[in-house]
């Protein structure tokens, strides 16, 4: 026996109501300006640096604008030939404290906080808390005592006068054992173990991959900061073949003093000294990018 059904009436979902613009609030507005007042506070000094380096010497002292000058490559030509090119020899020295520095750094820094982020170990606490005063304790403070280790130690006024205090860094060494704790899982680490591979191994092939990402970050925050160090070198170096960049422009501008005409040199040189720094975060950002997204797709 057939039967018949009759065709439900269709009916259509209501339209959600559509959105209205969020009213901008003072509440958005404070923090916008903050940060726009910040941001033009930051790059007004690399806008002049940018601006000043074009204009020769009687186009600076003559006038004060932000408009581009007629001596950029006259200065650039002064600046490579000065004292026999000395300036490049600062800075390649740049690049050999910085570089160097940064990737022993890195090394330490990630081998010591994956001992304190999977090791326990009697005294671990007591180490952890003097890592985390020596990131409290002013660096100037230690340059002093490093100088007469060193000249006791017969490396004053050598590159590893500068190198080796560089190595150390306990900041670098507390976000590698951070990183290391909510990164290199446990569990992979006990069955590598079992398997019978070494803590050398282990380190080696599972811990360092997964800690990529943060110690890119301790990479970089080691060798800005190394670039931009000049109380180190200062103190540590006598030998001009010896200086850093940042030394190196402190000598040219004290001898401006005497010779107007080394401002402009000095300031060409600082802004070939940021070039380093802006390809070094132009190359590194795809690693945090990669990260990020590595992050969402295990999510």
């Amino acid at each position: 026996m057939a039967t018949l059904t009759a065709d439900a009436p269709t009916t259509r979902a209501p339209r959600p109501p559509a959105r209205r613009p969020r009213p901008v609030t003072r509440g958005r507005v404070i923090p916008t300006l903050v940060l726009l007042m910040g941001a033009i506070y930051t790059l007004i000094p690399i806008v002049w640096v940018i601006t000043a380096s074009t204009k020769s010497r009687g186009e600076l002292f003559s006038t004060f604008s932000f408009l581009p000058g007629t001596g950029f490559w006259q200065n650039l030509v002064d600046l490579s030939t000065y004292g026999g090119g000395v300036y490049w020899k600062w800075a390649g020295n740049s690049l050999l404290y910085a570089g160097g520095g940064a990737v022993l750094s890195t090394l330490v820094s990630a081998a010591a906080g994956y001992a304190l982020a999977r090791y326990r170990f009697r005294g671990r606490a007591v180490v952890f808390n003097v890592l985390l005063a020596g990131v409290m304790l002013p660096q100037i403070t230690l340059a002093i005592p490093q100088y007469f280790l060193m000249a006791e130690l017969g490396l004053a006024n050598t590159y590893w006068a500068v190198l080796l205090p560089s190595i150390i860094n306990p900041f670098g060494i507390y976000l590698a054992t951070i990183y290391a704790q909510s990164s290199v899982p446990e569990e992979t680490v006990e069955a590598a173990r079992l398997d019978g591979a070494s803590e050398f191994r282990i380190f080696l092939s599972i811990a360092m991959p997964v800690m990529v990402p943060g110690l890119i970050t301790v990479f970089m925050l080691q060798f800005v900061g190394i670039w931009n160090n000049f109380l180190l070198p200062f103190i540590m170096l006598s030998n001009e073949q010896l200086y850093p960049l940042t030394t190196g422009l402190y000598l040219l501008l004290n001898r401006g003093t005497g010779t107007p005409a080394l401002y402009s040199l000095a300031i060409v040189g600082a802004l070939l000294a940021i070039v380093p720094l802006l390809l070094l975060m132009i190359f590194l950002q795809r690693f945090w990018r990669l990260d990020l997204v590595s992050g969402s797709l295990k999510g």
